[in-house]
């Protein structure tokens, strides 16, 4: 599934492609991945439809396009003034946001198809192809942030869709900060990795980078959230910072073709995994520190989680 970096990419395309366009007609070709609209895809396509898109916006990895009208339109709004309403765009597992020339073939999969206005050399649709149509798009209201700070990454609206109000801010927030997250977790005895994961608290950590995180500082995932100190926590946050700062230059990480950035490309920062996936290799860190270390593979959650069995072991009392 689709992490932050992934999400964050493809953020970053949408920026340079759809922002400051309006949506000129919208198809949908699939009503399940309109499921979560209420109204149903009729309500969908009018409340997008001559809309302009103001702005691309992360959350962890919630992605949303922010809507208003365009001045002089019959809804009385002028042009970049706060926007009202969100499209968001959930990637789900095989969720892709693509940017296409309208004489493209369609993709097999493709599930809703928006013209947008023309703009010289860029392309004139945005789809939104979906294979295993566990991800989607709504319409969400735009309500205030609690904190009064910007919704989310690429926002200075101060405004946040209804349907993203539960979720935390995230690793690359300048907002998040070590001393918030020490509060939070002062009292919790849950794992280390699962507190990470935990949404409503610092969302856009998944499964490959709480644990390329956790080997940066030799922590086992099972580490009690509440024994760390807020040094510690600072030194994890800045490694959470890190691997996904790499992996956003690295375009994301890519197992399979289902990921891909708005142009079709596909990131590579899977050759740059020094735990996830590394099962029965030996760990980088220790192999150039004379040490045994080797990567594990061990079930967590229903998923699995990979750590290194010398520089990672399980705390003493666990």
């Amino acid at each position: 599934m689709p992490e932050l970096p992934e999400v964050e990419v493809v953020r970053r395309g949408l920026t340079d492609w759809v922002v400051g366009r309006r949506i000129e007609h919208v198809e949908v070709h699939d009503p399940r991945s309109v499921r979560r609209q209420v109204g149903g895809p009729d309500a969908f396509i009018s409340a997008a439809t001559s809309m302009t898109i103001t702005a691309a916006v992360r959350r962890g990895k919630f992605l949303w396009l922010t809507l208003a009208p365009e001045l002089g339109s019959d809804a009385g709004h002028e042009f970049g003034a706060e926007p009202a309403f969100a499209l968001m765009a959930h990637l789900g597992m095989s969720g892709q946001v693509l940017v296409e020339d309208a004489e493209q073939p369609w993709e097999k999969h493709l599930k809703v198809r928006f013209s947008l206005s023309e703009r010289d050399g860029a392309p004139t649709e945005l789809r939104f192809i979906d294979q295993r149509i566990f991800g989607g798009m709504w319409i969400s209201e735009l309500i205030p942030t609690p904190d009064a700070g910007p919704g989310g990454v690429g926002d200075q609206a101060h405004l946040i869709p209804h349907a993203a109000h539960h979720i935390g801010r995230d690793v690359l927030d300048p907002l998040t900060n070590a001393s918030a997250l020490r509060k939070q977790w002062r009292n919790k005895r849950t794992g280390i990795k699962n507190a990470l994961m935990d949404q409503s608290v610092i969302s856009g950590v998944g499964n490959i980078y709480a644990d390329e995180a956790l080997w940066r500082v030799k922590r086992h995932y099972e580490t009690p959230v509440s024994r760390l100190p807020l040094a510690e926590i600072e030194a994890l946050l800045e490694a959470l910072r890190a691997v996904m700062l790499s992996a956003l230059e690295a375009g994301g990480t890519s197992f399979d073709s289902l990921y891909v950035n708005v142009n079709g490309a596909s990131g590579y920062f899977d050759r740059s995994l020094n735990a996830y996936g590394r099962a029965g290799q030996p760990c980088p860190r220790c192999a150039n520190n004379g040490k045994p270390g080797m990567i594990v593979r061990e079930p967590w959650g229903g998923r699995s989680s990979f750590r290194c069995s010398w520089c990672q072991r399980r705390p003493r009392g666990l």
